[in-house]
């Protein structure tokens, strides 16, 4: 199954493998030669075909958890300031996602969403520090029933060039549904309250709407 934000460029890509294996198939007589291009054309397309799958994900959707809104590896978990919305300090936990990762963005709670908002911005390396800053983003916060207002920030990476944004104001979304798609190479951030509880640790891959980020702290009440 691909997603609907690759279509254009699955079909694009297997016109152009089509030409080149006829073209090669025809034109070129050295043998090694018109193999290596097919070859050649062959790994393109199974490599746009790969970056464009969306794979289909049950979730037992639940309120008292954060999950996972996109494969990938845990590069940050700290407390941080959270400048453009929430003006104060809150948990980060960023997402680094390679080019072979799925790249399909889901909501990682179920919610309103209250602010959503497009930045056009740089391509620095999706590690790099000033990223989440500097980069072309979009910021979106869902108002959830148990953690408040979470915000994620899709960042696109040296090699994105495109960032897919479903979430609109007013919106009321189901967690693991999809909301959005960055194009080749990527990060998300997510920025939660400082009482909850973080359950995944640094540099430990993730799997979107399968993993929990973080979970509600239990309080014993007399």
């Amino acid at each position: 199954m691909f997603h609907k934000e690759g279509q254009k460029i699955i079909l694009v890509t297997f016109f152009i493998v089509c030409a080149i294996v006829l073209l090669a198939h025809f034109y070129i007589d050295i043998t090694w030669l018109k193999y290596a291009l097919h070859a050649l054309a062959l790994i393109i397309l199974i490599l746009i075909l790969q970056f464009f799958r969306n794979p289909k994900r049950v979730i037992t959707q639940s309120f008292d958890e954060i999950v996972a809104p996109v494969d990938g590896k845990v590069v940050v978990i700290e407390e941080v300031e959270e400048p453009e919305y929430f003006k104060g300090k809150r948990k980060q936990v960023s997402i680094f996602m390679s080019p072979i990762n799925v790249h399909v963005t889901r909501y990682a709670a179920s919610g309103v969403i209250k602010f959503s908002k497009y930045h056009p911005g740089k391509y620095l390396v999706a590690w790099h520090p000033k990223a989440s800053e500097e980069n072309e983003r979009t910021t979106v916060v869902i108002n959830t029933p148990k953690f408040g207002d979470i915000l994620y920030r899709q960042i696109a990476g040296a090699l994105a060039r495109r960032i897919v944004n479903y979430a609109e104001v007013g919106d009321s979304v189901q967690q693991g549904q999809d909301a959005g798609f960055i194009k080749f190479g990527s990060r998300v951030d997510l920025f939660l309250p400082l009482d909850c509880a973080i359950t995944v640790k640094l540099n430990q891959k993730v799997t979107g709407n399968k993993t929990c980020i973080a979970a509600l702290v239990e309080t014993n009440e007399e």
